[in-house]
């Protein structure tokens, strides 16, 4: 990665604290999966929305971090923000409970848009451990490089900044709290928002207003959770 031109265009701050993990032979191996998959296969999401989450939440902004699995694998809905859909396009049952919390937690109406950009440009992370997949295949890129490169994202994170809120939405994202060194930041753990889980207890967690709660006690601004 010395060659100015194989710098990736990542967003403000990400590739001075990554750069060890692009130069790294195993993102190599990826971007040479990726450029085979392509040939054969249609990926999620387009190639200039892969790093999308980045470019939203500059590093030296991350305040909060959400962290999803994969990206959504139907036409038009992964646009490289976890979670969240392009706007005009539904939102998926994971996403409405969310929706629902929200709702019930903060009095705020369930939005028209599943678009969470305004929620990235505030320094909410909106991470997948993934950050592409196959069309109509959920889980198919997972294990074939990313986790690793996602994984120095949360390492960084953790190791840079001091009282970031990590919400931890089921058992996988949960797994990645070794990552994160607890005594410097805050993580809020709930079970998946997924039709599957979300009534086990995802409905009732209050964590949007608990993040709010935590920015505030470090005199920090609060999120503003609404959407059109």
């Amino acid at each position: 990665m010395d060659n100015a031109q194989q710098r990736p265009d990542i967003g403000d701050g990400w590739y001075e604290v990554l750069a060890d993990t692009f130069a790294a032979d195993g993102f190599a191996q990826l971007k040479r999966f990726l450029v085979d998959e392509k040939a054969s296969h249609t990926v999620f999401p387009k190639a200039r929305n892969i790093f999308a989450a980045f470019h939203a939440t500059p590093f030296e902004k991350v305040r909060v971090v959400i962290l999803g699995q994969d990206p959504y694998h139907g036409p038009g809905q992964a646009h490289g923000l976890s979670f969240s859909v392009p706007a005009g396009v539904p939102a998926p049952p994971s996403l409405v409970n969310i929706f629902k919390e929200q709702q019930r937690d903060l009095g705020i109406p369930i939005p028209t848009t599943g678009d969470l950009t305004p929620w990235a440009q505030q320094g909410v992370l909106l991470l997948n451990a993934t950050l592409t997949v196959r069309a109509g295949e959920a889980g198919s890129h997972q294990g074939r490089g990313w986790e690793p490169f996602t994984d120095a994202v949360i390492r960084s994170i953790s190791e840079k900044h001091n009282g970031v809120i990590f919400l931890l939405w089921g058992r996988f994202a949960q797994q990645k709290a070794e990552l994160i060194d607890a005594q410097r930041h805050y993580l809020l753990r709930a079970p998946h928002p997924s039709p599957l889980s979300a009534h086990r207890g995802f409905i009732g967690c209050g964590h949007f207003s608990k993040v709010n709660e935590l920015l505030a006690a470090q005199g920090k601004p609060t999120i503003d959770w609404s959407l059109p």
